[in-house]
C-alpha cells in the first residue's frame, strides 16, 4: 500500500506568485486574487480554489502527480494542500498499463464471456445485490450507507444496508459485492455495533472470502493519532482473507461529504462491473460510468428533449436592508438600486452586494433550504436561497421594491443575523424527546429497527411536522414579541406531535399535557391566524396548533364562564380593531348579556354619569347630593383604536389561568 494523490485545493492567503502555474500549468491557473484548480482536471468540473476538495481525474493524477507535488513544495506561502489516499501500488501500475491498452479499443462494444452480451444483458443477468455494511457510533456511517444504497440503482445494483451488529461472518463471506462504511471510535477502536463482527473476522477461524469484491470508506478525525484505524483494519483484513479490493479505500476527516461522494462514484462503478461469481469485467467499467452519469451526449431537438432555459431578463430592484451596529447601538436601513437577473435568488443577490458593494453587510449564509438563513421580505418570512427575484415581483411591472428585515422574535446580532440561542434553550427546557410506550419494533429490509404504526396515523404526523424548520416556525408567531417566557409555536408543535403519537407512553403523554396546559405554552398564543398566513408554515401547522390549544383548554376548564366571556370579548375587539374600557364588562357577557344590558339601566346610568359603576344611584351617596357627580370621572364611553390586541388578551390570561 502506498499514498496516492486524491485531490488538491488552495487555502486562503495566496500571493499570486505564479510558481504553481509554472510547475503545473495543466492543473493550476493564477487569477488576480488567488489560484484556481482548472475545471478539466476535476471530477466535478468546477473552476475555483476547490474548497469542496473534489477529486482529480485518474489520468491527471497518473500524468501530473510529480508536477503537483513540485508546485506544492515550491509555494512560498504553503497554501497548496495535497490530499492523499491509500492506494495499492500494484493497482496503480496496472491502471496505467490498462489506460494505454484501452485507447485503441475504446470504440469497440464490450465483450463479455458466456451468455452475457453487452451492458444491458450484463446488468440484468444474475444476482445484482450490493451489500453495504455500516459500523457507526454517532449515526454518520449509517446515514451514508443509506444514501449509497439509494444511489446503487443508478449503477444497476440493488443496494441492501446491513448493520454489523449481530451479523454472521459466514453469511458475509458468501456475498459477492460488499461495501463497508465504518467510523473510528476513541483511540482507533471499532464502533460498538461493529465489535462482534470484527472479532469474528479477525479470528483464526474466519472463513475464506476469495469470491468477494469489496471497497472500504473510513470515517475519522485527524486530531486523533489512529486516524480512520477501523476502516484500515477492515480493508487489510478482508484482503488477507482473499477478498478482491476493486476500489481503493478512502479515509475521510470530519468534513467527509465531498470525499465520501467521490469514493461512492468510484466504488459503485467498480462493484457494478462485478458479476454474480465475483469476477470483475474491466471492459464494462467505462460504459457503466457513462450510464451512471447519464451518457456522454445529450438528446436535443426532435429526437430527444430540449434543455429548458432557466435564465430570465434583468429586473430593476430596490433593496432596502435593515442595518444594526451592535458597537454603536444604532439601527437604520441602507438602500441599493440594482439591476439583477430574474433567475437570481435573493441569497445570491445579498452575496453579490456583500462582495462588490459593502463587505460589512451581515447575513446568515448557507444552503438554499437552511432555516438559519431565513429573513423577512416585505413582511413575509422567506428562505432567500429558494426565492428567485422574479417570483418576488408577483408579476407586477416596473421596479421591484424589497424590504429585508431580520426574523422577528430573536435578538439581532448584526444587520440580518439573529441569535437562535433563546429558542435552543426553550427546546432544551421542554425536553423534546420521545418516550416509547413499549420496546416493540420491526426490522426493515436495511436491518434497522423501527417502531410501527398505522399508515394513516403516520401520514397525519408527517403533515403536522412538515415545516421549514423550528427557527422559521418560531418567528411566525406574533405573540413571541410580547412574551419572552412563551415557548413558541415550534416547541408546542413538537410536543403536540409526540402527544398525538400512539407510541408515546402514558406517563410521557401526561407530562406533555401538563406542559401544553401551562401559562407559557400554547395558551400564551393569542392568535394562530398569522401562522397560517405565512407561506413557510401554512394551514396544516395552524390546524395542528389549534388542536393542541383545544386540548389544553379542555383540560383547563375551557367550557367555563370566564373562557366564554374572554372569547366573546376578544372576537368583538379583533373584528372591529377598537375597544373602550366600560364596554369591556358588557361585551364579555356574550350576546345575551349585551341585549340584557339595554333594559337593565346600567348603560344609561353610566352614560349620564350618575354613578361610576353603573350601579343603583342609592348606593352612591355623592350622586344623591350633587348629581351628576360622576361626569368627568367615568372611564371612556367611546371607542379608541387598539394597535396590539394581544396585550388586552394577556390581561385575561393574568386574571384567570384557565384561559
Amino acid at each position: 500500500m502506498v499514498l496516492g494523490i486524491f485531490s488538491v485545493y488552495i487555502e486562503e492567503g495566496c500571493i499570486t506568485c505564479d510558481a504553481c502555474e509554472e510547475a503545473a500549468p495543466e492543473v493550476f491557473e493564477v487569477t488576480e486574487d488567488t489560484c484556481f484548480i482548472k475545471s478539466d482536471v476535476r471530477l466535478d468540473g468546477g473552476f475555483d480554489r476547490n474548497d469542496s476538495k473534489s477529486g482529480l481525474k485518474t489520468e491527471v493524477v497518473q500524468t501530473y502527480s510529480d508536477d503537483i507535488l513540485d508546485a506544492a513544495d515550491g509555494c512560498p506561502v504553503d497554501v497548496i494542500i495535497v490530499v492523499e489516499a491509500k492506494v495499492d501500488e500494484v493497482e496503480v501500475e496496472e491502471a496505467i498499463v490498462e489506460a494505454e491498452v484501452e485507447v485503441p479499443i475504446a470504440a469497440e462494444a464490450p465483450q463479455v464471456s458466456g451468455d452475457i452480451e453487452g451492458l444491458d444483458s450484463f446488468l440484468s443477468a444474475g444476482d445484482r445485490t450490493l451489500n453495504i455494511f455500516f459500523g457507526s457510533q454517532s449515526g454518520n456511517s449509517e446515514q451514508l450507507a443509506s444514501i449509497f444504497a439509494k444511489r446503487a440503482g443508478d449503477y444497476g445494483l440493488e443496494g441492501i444496508v446491513h448493520d454489523m451488529d449481530g451479523f454472521d461472518i459466514k453469511k458475509m463471506a458468501s456475498m459477492r459485492r460488499v461495501a463497508i462504511v465504518c467510523s473510528t471510535w476513541g483511540e482507533g477502536e471499532m464502533p460498538d455495533n461493529a465489535e462482534a463482527l470484527w472479532q469474528a473476522a479477525s479470528s483464526k477461524d474466519a472463513p475464506d472470502m476469495s469470491g468477494m469484491a469489496f471497497s472500504v470508506l473510513s470515517l475519522g478525525d485527524t486530531s486523533y493519532e489512529l486516524f480512520c484505524q477501523s476502516g484500515k483494519d477492515w480493508d487489510g483484513r478482508l484482503e488477507q482473507l482473499g477478498a478482491n479490493r476493486v476500489a481503493p479505500r478512502v479515509d475521510c476527516d470530519v468534513d467527509y461529504e465531498a470525499m465520501a461522494t467521490e469514493w461512492a462514484q468510484e466504488a459503485l462503478t467498480m462493484l457494478s462491473a462485478v458479476d454474480d461469481s465475483g469476477n470483475l469485467h474491466e471492459e464494462l467499467i467505462e460504459a457503466i460510468r457513462e450510464m451512471a452519469d447519464g451518457g456522454a451526449s445529450v438528446a436535443d431537438g426532435e429526437d430527444g428533449f430540449i434543455i429548458p432555459d432557466l435564465t430570465s431578463d434583468e429586473i430593476e430592484v430596490q433593496l432596502n436592508v435593515f442595518r444594526y451596529d451592535p458597537h454603536e447601538k444604532t439601527s437604520g436601513s441602507d438602500t441599493w438600486l440594482c439591476s439583477l437577473p430574474g433567475h437570481l435568488t435573493l441569497l445570491e443577490s445579498l452575496r453579490a452586494i456583500q462582495r462588490t458593494h459593502d463587505g460589512s453587510l451581515c447575513f446568515t449564509d448557507g444552503s438554499p433550504n437552511d432555516p438559519n438563513t431565513a429573513i423577512v421580505v416585505n413582511g413575509r418570512i422567506t428562505l432567500p436561497g429558494i426565492s428567485r427575484i422574479e417570483t418576488l415581483s408577483n408579476g407586477r411591472p416596473g421596479a421591484l421594491n424589497l424590504h429585508l428585515e431580520p426574523l422577528p422574535g430573536y435578538d439581532v446580532i448584526r444587520d440580518l443575523c439573529v441569535d437562535f440561542g433563546a429558542l435552543t434553550k426553550k427546546r432544551e427546557d421542554a425536553s423534546l424527546w420521545h418516550v416509547s410506550r413499549t420496546r416493540e419494533a420491526i426490522r426493515s429490509e436495511q436491518g434497522t429497527l423501527i417502531g410501527s404504526m398505522d399508515p394513516s396515523e403516520a401520514i397525519a404526523l408527517h403533515k403536522m411536522s412538515d415545516s421549514f424548520g423550528a427557527q422559521v416556525l418560531h418567528a411566525c408567531s406574533d405573540s413571541i414579541a410580547y412574551s419572552q417566557s412563551y415557548l413558541g409555536p415550534s416547541v408546542c408543535l413538537d410536543l403536540w406531535i409526540k402527544r398525538t403519537d400512539s407510541r408515546t407512553s402514558t406517563k410521557r403523554a401526561g407530562e406533555i399535557d401538563a406542559l401544553l396546559g401551562g401559562a407559557n405554552a400554547i395558551l400564551a398564543e393569542t392568535d394562530l391566524a398569522p401562522i397560517g398566513r405565512q407561506p413557510l408554515a401554512g394551514k396544516e401547522i395552524q390546524s395542528a396548533l389549534s388542536d393542541a390549544k383545544t386540548r389544553a383548554l379542555e383540560l383547563n376548564g375551557y367550557n367555563g364562564r370566564h373562557g366564554k366571556h374572554v372569547w366573546w370579548y376578544a372576537w368583538t375587539m379583533k373584528s372591529s380593531g377598537r375597544v373602550n374600557d366600560t364596554v369591556l364588562y358588557r361585551q364579555v357577557l356574550g350576546p345575551l348579556g349585551l341585549l340584557s344590558n339595554l333594559t337593565s339601566g346600567v348603560t344609561a346610568r353610566m352614560l349620564t354619569g350618575f354613578t361610576r359603576t353603573g350601579g343603583k344611584m342609592v348606593n352612591d351617596i355623592l350622586a344623591l347630593v350633587a348629581p351628576p357627580a360622576g361626569i368627568g370621572k367615568m372611564p371612556r364611553q367611546f371607542n379608541k383604536r387598539v394597535d396590539d390586541h394581544y396585550e388586552v388578551v394577556s390581561i385575561f390570561n393574568s386574571l384567570d389561568s384557565r384561559f
